[in-house]
């Protein structure tokens, strides 16, 4: 069994490699003088670059967090492995052969990081292979069908997992690999009798790369009717795979986002795919997740987005509702990047892979010409929201839109803005200027589009404040026993209680439903916000703490108490129903809301003269009146 790597190879591999190369993989360096190169640091957030690489020395440092090192520390802390396996994957990528001592600890080799590395590797290489059996024709023609030829599924290494229960498994067990390891890959899953059985079974086949173009995890897109698990299924969380912290083709796209400064956020392989073939070569995607502050701070540092706010991000979003929300979750992320962001919709709501099928390359490229500032479409997306043909409806569309265009980064953009948010509301402008002010003198406002701390975060710097600001007062926390007794304020309250105490109970279905629901009080309101910015991690022990973390200061303590505060019990009924019902009855009374919203502005409506709007006002009174009888709890 080998034991220690001897020191002279260790000694002439650090020679050999370029540190400058390794650390590329995960951060954007350019020059900073004579045998200086330096960027965003990966070990700690911030804006402008103080993580400095040294290549003829072999060495990092950070002046921001004092993070110091050379390329097997690099190695061992972006990858969380150990010293040993550090050193053998550098010798593997340029082809070293390393030499052990006899007698000394035995290198690591299985279980472990690499592995599980290999398995993917191994796996991935014969669902590649698999795309070009005779069992694969249904996977060859949905990739056909979205104009995806032969060439194209290599270039993406897109392969295909074979109908069967044992067929990877009985391979890769061939290959070496253990039973254990394979299912610490994720490769496959484990049944009620404690058999394995493959993970990916008859499925198209695309393989999730880390940055330095590892294969740590797959995609699979379901092809056949009789397949009842999801559309789309992902590894599992293992020890080298991390939805979070991965973005598919971001190892083909890095160079590309260093070099031009601007990332492209998709939401499917298939779309990645066919950007690039148009392309548009920056572009990456979420695997099974939201985007969120983890891919953020990755592009930063792929991109080199410093303090020079010189990069784009541009997000393309399908305009159906799903879309719509996951625009207003980015947009809460919006002001961790110093580059510009924005927004790219198709005129006929194509997505990117759909639309190049349609309209060719050009028009994949087209798209990202037409690009909104986010700012500009999320106040649009604000405005579609409300009525604004009454009094009412406007004052609450400014009310919602100012702390948008006061949160706005660019202060010599906020003028502009105020006057187009005017123009949008049919408003005085002064009106508008005012909304706009107090929204910044109060910090934002109480919604998505102010920047919230993060599980993780490290402390920003004090930055000197003002005379103004130092006498400004902090905010005054509320407390469960400061919410009015009113009704409405008490059932809000209630089903809060009962999603932060019992979600699984609950259910995603229905807590979707009430955090999309409006809420009369506004502390009330900040948490459900919160709520619905991570009802991916519902599920996950620490998400009370996660929404604690999301909400303005002064409503941290309203969320611990709404998690603890007991829920009355009473024997004669069921805790679940009664859980649900309370629940329930914030999205009942939001349809009636709705509903009667649009008989009032019915009523208002020409029957004569307008009867296109009549129809159509008619109609969505009663699909409301319908999902309001279809509705039911218990």
């Amino acid at each position: 069994m080998a034991g220690l790597i001897r020191r002279s190879d260790i000694d002439e591999l650090r020679s050999r490699i370029d540190i400058a190369s390794v650390v590329g993989d995960f951060v954007a360096l350019k020059s900073a003088g004579i045998g200086s190169m330096k960027g965003l640091c990966p070990f700690h957030d911030e804006k402008s670059p103080s993580f400095h690489v040294r290549p003829q020395v072999g060495r990092y440092h950070c002046f921001g967090c004092g993070e110091d090192g050379d390329v097997f520390t690099f190695l061992q802390k972006m990858d969380h492995v150990t010293f040993t396996e550090a050193v053998e994957r550098l010798a593997a990528s340029i082809g070293f052969t390393l030499h052990y001592e006899d007698g000394g600890a035995a290198a690591s080799d299985h279980g472990n990081r690499a592995r599980l590395l290999a398995a993917n590797q191994a796996a991935s290489e014969y669902f590649i292979e698999q795309l070009t059996s005779a069992g694969a024709d249904e996977a060859r023609r949905f990739l056909g069908g979205r104009g995806f030829d032969p060439s194209a599924a290599q270039r993406f290494g897109v392969g295909y997992a074979p109908q069967g229960w044992d067929n990877l498994g009985a391979h890769l067990k061939g290959r070496g690999f253990t039973e254990a390891e394979l299912t610490g890959a994720g490769l496959l899953s484990t049944g009620e009798r404690g058999s394995s059985y493959d993970r990916f079974r008859g499925r198209l086949m695309w393989p999730i790369r880390d940055q330095t173009g590892q294969t740590v995890g797959f995609g699979a897109r379901r092809l056949y009717d009789d397949d009842k698990g999801p559309k789309y299924l992902n590894t599992p969380e293992t020890m080298v795979y991390h939805k979070a912290q991965v973005l598919y083709g971001l190892d083909l796209a890095k160079r590309d986002i260093g070099r031009g400064r601007q990332v492209v956020i998709v939401e499917g392989y298939t779309d990645v795919m066919a950007c690039h073939l148009a392309g548009v070569t920056t572009a990456v995607a979420t695997c099974g997740t939201s985007f969120g502050v983890d891919h953020i701070k990755i592009i930063r540092r792929v991109m080199g987005d410093d303090a020079s706010g010189l990069g784009e991000v541009v997000f393309t979003f399908d305009p159906d509702a799903a879309g719509q929300k996951a625009a207003v979750r980015a947009f809460a992320e919006e002001q961790r990047f110093a580059a510009q962001t924005y927004v790219a919709v198709a005129p006929d709501g194509l997505d990117p892979c759909d639309l190049r099928l349609a309209k060719g390359d050009d028009a994949v490229r087209r798209l990202l010409r037409t690009k909104r500032p986010m700012f500009e479409f999320v106040i649009k997306q604000k405005l579609d929201t409300y009525d604004l043909e009454t009094v009412e409806g406007r004052v609450a569309a400014l009310r919602d839109a100012a702390p948008i265009v006061a949160d706005i980064r660019d202060s010599a953009l906020r003028p502009a803005y105020t006057r187009q948010l005017a123009r949008m509301l049919g408003t005085d402008l002064d009106e508008v200027s005012r909304a706009v002010e107090a929204a910044a003198r109060r910090g934002g406002g109480a919604t998505e589009t102010s920047r919230r701390p993060q599980p993780g975060d490290r402390a920003p710097s004090p930055e000197p404040q003002t005379a103004a600001e130092q006498a400004r007062p902090a905010p005054v926390a509320v407390n469960i026993t400061d919410l009015p007794t009113a009704t409405a304020t008490r059932q809000e309250r209630d089903a809060l209680q009962a999603i932060l105490q019992f979600p699984v109970l609950i259910g995603r279905d229905l807590i979707e439903k009430v955090t999309s629901s409006g809420f009369s009080n506004a502390a009330l309101a900040a948490v459900r916000d919160a709520m619905a910015r991570h009802l991916d991690e519902y599920v996950e022990p620490g998400w009370v703490a996660v929404v604690e973390q999301d909400v303005p200061e002064e409503y941290r303590a309203l969320v611990g108490q709404l998690a603890v505060v007991p829920i009355p019990e009473r024997p004669s009924r069921q805790p679940e129903i009664y859980l649900r019902n309370i629940t329930g009855e914030i999205y009942l009374r939001d349809l009636l809301r709705r509903k009667d919203q649009l008989i009032r502005t019915l009523q208002r409506t020409d029957r004569i003269a307008a009867p296109d709007d009549y129809r159509r006002l008619g109609a969505q009174i009663a699909e409301l009146e319908a999902e309001r009888r279809a509705f039911q709890v218990e």
